[in-house]
């Protein structure tokens, strides 16, 4: 037994003492700033999302917290997965339940989560990366940025000045909310994930629609999402689309045009929207996940999440085990670096396609992306 009971709830259904309830334990906890957590999030994405909902917690007859999830045959998962890059139980510190508890008390199958915020032994870690912004702002994490690493700064530099010399007059715009630049943007991360061989996340609706509809929304505490564009001349070159709230600014989608990849359109759009952002009193911009080459040379922070899959006792978890170890027969641990990548592969298709079909049909595409992957890592290999 947890201790906790559960309600499940439509975010419509929740009453005003339920939002008053969320927004104190946003403010009782430091952990939960990323406007993944705010009320307005859940109510765009409840409204948006197939099988949403919101677990509410209470202990005493008291509410002891909320996590707003989504739910795809037997499996649950976080409230706007694949998109939500910070998830966890919204309650003040120590009180709410534990993942474990979560799982327990949600009863599904599966519980996924990639980016879960909060205490828990369950899972691997995985960092997310920040820019904090001190109190000389931009100029001033630019100017130690520089220092550091100067031959990447200064590329950057020639790289601006080469591509307004071929194409003309940089022009950068944020705060844009134009349907079809969001259009733009989604075209181009298509493209990319055809190119990449990744599944596409738009291609089942619903995630396009998550985003036109955040655009169109503001709430409270200054949440909302917007974009930036970088022009070169006439053309657009790249394109960012961002959620923010509070002094809270989270890169979230960004797109620019493969042919100018040489000119690193992408990075100068997120250099020179830090730079309008912070005169606007942002103070923390979030990049994920690391691993792109360059947040290494921006990144002057960081935080550890955790992402597991929590399974429900019995023949689930012991078929899930036994794929896992003859993944590690694979050799040379090949297959436990393959699992984790399978692994997010498929809760992505999971999370984005809500039939039964669909979510094989992804499930054999990406099935079959890794084992190319995996024989053509074997065949790059050098014989001992």
């Amino acid at each position: 037994m947890t201790g906790f009971k559960v309600d499940i709830l439509k975010a419509d259904q929740l009453g005003e003492a339920e939002w008053e309830a969320w927004r104190a334990f946003l403010a009782a906890n430091p952990a939960l700033k990323s406007p993944y957590f705010r009320p307005s999030f859940t109510r765009v994405a409840g409204r948006v999302s197939p099988g949403a909902a919101v677990a509410v917690f209470s202990r005493g007859g008291e509410i002891a917290g909320f996590f707003p999830h989504q739910k795809r045959g037997s499996a649950i998962q976080p409230l706007g997965a694949p998109m939500n890059d910070y998830h966890g139980v919204i309650a003040r510190p120590g009180e709410g339940p534990t993942l474990s508890e979560v799982a327990t008390l949600l009863g599904g199958a599966r519980l996924n989560v990639t980016a879960w915020v909060g205490d828990t032994p369950l899972g691997e870690d995985r960092r997310t990366v920040q820019v904090e912004l001190g109190d000389d702002g931009y100029d001033g994490w630019y100017a130690e940025r520089r220092a550091a690493f100067g031959k990447f700064f200064k590329d950057k530099e020639r790289a601006r000045r080469s591509m307004e010399a071929e194409l003309g007059p940089l022009r950068v715009e944020r705060g844009l909310q134009d349907p079809k630049l969001l259009d733009w943007l989604i075209n181009l991360k298509r493209d990319q994930y055809k190119r990449t061989n990744r599944h596409d996340i738009f291609a089942c609706g619903w995630t396009a629609d998550l985003l036109h509809e955040l655009l169109q929304t503001r709430g409270e505490n200054g949440f909302g999402c917007s974009m930036a564009g970088l022009w070169a001349g006439d053309r657009l070159t790249a394109i960012e689309y961002s959620l923010h709230a509070g002094d809270q600014y989270h890169f979230w989608f960004p797109g620019y045009e493969p042919s100018l990849a040489r000119c690193s359109p992408g990075i100068l759009l997120s250099m020179d929207t830090m730079r309008l952002a912070a005169g606007l009193g942002y103070r923390t911009f979030d990049f994920g996940f690391e691993g792109e080459h360059y947040k290494k040379y921006f990144c002057n922070g960081a935080h550890v999440v955790r992402e597991a899959m929590v399974l429900k006792p019995g023949i689930g978890s012991a078929m899930s085990q036994a794929a896992v170890k003859a993944l590690d027969l694979a050799g040379e641990g090949r297959g436990e670096r393959l699992r984790a990548s399978v692994r997010r592969r498929w809760a992505a298709i999971e999370a984005c396609e809500v039939t039964t079909g669909d979510r094989f049909k992804g499930a054999m595409q990406a099935a079959g992306a890794a084992l190319a992957k995996a024989r053509a890592s074997s065949s790059h290999r050098v014989p001992a």
